[in-house]
């Protein structure tokens, strides 16, 4: 679910251009965005991909190295499904039946070699056995607490074995930032310029005397907001042996914290920048890097900046550099989640600017002009208030071998 369920806070602290509907043609007013009544079933709409590589010469076109396809996407939670959240939705298309039904039949379309979910619930009794028998294995961590959904990622044997993973949960945040005892540095080494929105994450000693009561201001309560992500590595089952890193979160969503939601991202490079390195001194090689969830922040906020700004930590450390997908290629999509309270871009899929993966085709994302999309998210065409975004990848060092 998307940054939507609370439209009196997501005006604060972000950017105008963000946040309104994205514009539409003279013959389709914003007003439409949540007005059209569809109350027929649609079929789901057939995935497109778009090829990268139109300027490339025919003779490198013909694909000699190994191809697979990773997408991420939030399927939206049943347990956070309330005809009051979404009033623009119709009520057939919020019903955990058809839901599920339309839920499993983009995941089949997709036809992808990894599949990052957020908001994956009813794991155990739903998905994972239905998706074992479209030939998929899966890891799957569920939110801490009480939280019902989680993380998962699906993967073909076919394409991929596991050889090593680990599980991120940012409420460990308090510890980690104890122990590096570095509250007045920022990951990247430089002095902190505080804003009031971290400064709680800052005084984390004065707030000490605040836990007992549940104090939000307590970075010891405000950063424990159950979020969780995966590392994964994956051998590729093509004659290089490549490995690939794999990971797939959920940020935390309330804009108003954006303090946490940049703590969680700083932990997840930092984590993922350990686990890249143990790949490579275990197995002897260089892992590329794919980072792919629902970072529940815009293009213009902190979040994304950092993902695609980090280069070392306090310690000096390097961390993984990357880049994003869509935004190197063409620009991100103009949005990946579309309800009556927010309209924008939260999902993202980032890569390691030294892989040895390239892209070599993107999935298709709707824009406002699109016939599925007026009305908001979930419809008839797509059962989330998310759309899916992904791409396909080579092994181009196999490529430069075989040329």
């Amino acid at each position: 679910m998307g940054r939507g369920r609370r439209p009196s806070i997501m005006l604060k602290g972000f950017p105008l251009r963000f946040l309104r509907p994205p514009r539409l043609p003279a013959s389709k007013p914003i007003s439409q965005i949540c007005k059209i009544n569809m109350s027929v079933m649609a079929q789901s709409i057939s995935p497109k991909f778009i090829s990268l590589e139109k300027g490339r010469h025919a003779a490198e076109s013909i694909c000699t190295g190994f191809r697979f396809r990773l997408v991420s996407y939030n399927i939206l939670a049943q347990v956070y499904v309330k005809s009051s959240s979404f009033p623009h939705s119709p009520s057939s298309c919020l019903k955990w039946k058809s839901r599920s039904q339309a839920i499993l039949a983009d995941l089949k379309n997709i036809d992808a070699d990894f599949l990052c979910i957020q908001e994956l619930d009813e794991y155990d009794r739903f998905y994972k056995k239905i998706m074992e028998s479209f030939g998929y294995s899966s890891l799957y961590i569920q939110r801490t607490g009480e939280k019902r959904d989680g993380c998962g990622i699906f993967y073909k044997s076919r394409s991929a074995e596991v050889v090593l993973t680990e599980e991120v949960h940012y409420n460990d945040l308090v510890d980690f930032l104890e122990l590096k005892n570095g509250l007045t540095d920022n990951e990247d080494g430089t002095e902190n310029n505080h804003t009031s929105e971290d400064a709680s994450i800052k005084d984390l000693p004065e707030k000490r005397n605040n836990f007992r009561h549940g104090d939000p201001n307590d970075p010891r309560v405000r950063l424990k907001r159950d979020c969780v992500g995966q590392l994964a590595a994956f051998k590729l089952n093509d004659p290089s042996g490549h490995l690939i890193v794999v990971a797939n979160t959920h940020i935390y969503w309330d804009p108003d914290w954006a303090d946490v939601k940049l703590a969680q991202a700083k932990y997840l490079v930092s984590r993922l920048s350990q686990f890249k390195a143990l790949v490579s001194v275990k197995f002897n090689c260089t892992p590329s890097v794919i980072v792919a969830g629902d970072f529940n922040s815009t293009p213009g906020d902190e979040v994304y900046k950092y993902l695609l700004s980090a280069n070392s930590n306090s310690a000096g450390e390097p961390l993984v550099k990357l880049c994003s997908l869509y935004a190197t290629n063409g620009g991100e999509p103009i949005f990946t989640n579309c309800t009556s309270g927010f309209t924008g871009t939260l999902d993202y899929i980032f890569l390691s600017d030294s892989s040895y993966i390239r892209p070599v085709s993107l999935l298709h994302v709707p824009g406002p002009d699109s016939t599925d999309i007026i009305g908001g998210l979930p419809n008839h065409h797509h059962p989330s208030d998310h759309l899916p975004i992904g791409g396909d990848f080579e092994d181009y060092d196999l490529t430069l071998h075989s040329a």
